[in-house]
């Protein structure tokens, strides 16, 4: 199971490291995208780093389960739930740095983090 999240989270720092290619190129022009406080310049940089953050949230979850040996329906569904904010998170900030009105759907990836954690705290307590 935690195989998985060690998938999903080794893509989304290769496609985090793509990601950087192009804010790279012109992050020493001070107006490009609007400027370094613009909302599509931020909403980039959330999403650039959200590839990074949560894949070592997927990690944590990959070791946490592995050394711990758990198993069961809140670990899977823990599982489940980080690997769509995987890849919920970079997909909305990219999104709504394009259309505003997508930062609505930030409690996609916020609630499945939450729900992801507490689910697997569960677990750990339940000994799973």
């Amino acid at each position: 199971m935690e195989k998985a999240n060690i998938i999903a989270a080794w893509i989304a720092i290769l496609v985090g490291f793509f990601a950087g290619v192009i804010p790279g190129l012109f992050f020493h022009d001070e107006e490009w995208l609007g400027g370094y406080s613009s909302w599509p310049r931020r909403l980039m940089r959330l999403g650039h780093v959200s590839f990074f953050g949560i894949a070592f949230v997927n990690f944590a979850f990959a070791f946490t389960v592995g050394h711990l040996h758990l198993a069961g329906d809140l670990v899977k569904t823990s599982s489940m739930l980080f690997i769509v904010a995987q890849i919920a998170m970079p997909t909305i900030c990219y999104g709504a740095s394009l259309k505003k009105v997508l930062r609505n759907l930030f409690f996609i990836p916020v609630l499945s983090l939450i729900i992801g954690a507490s689910a697997l705290l569960v677990a750990i307590f339940q000994g799973q």
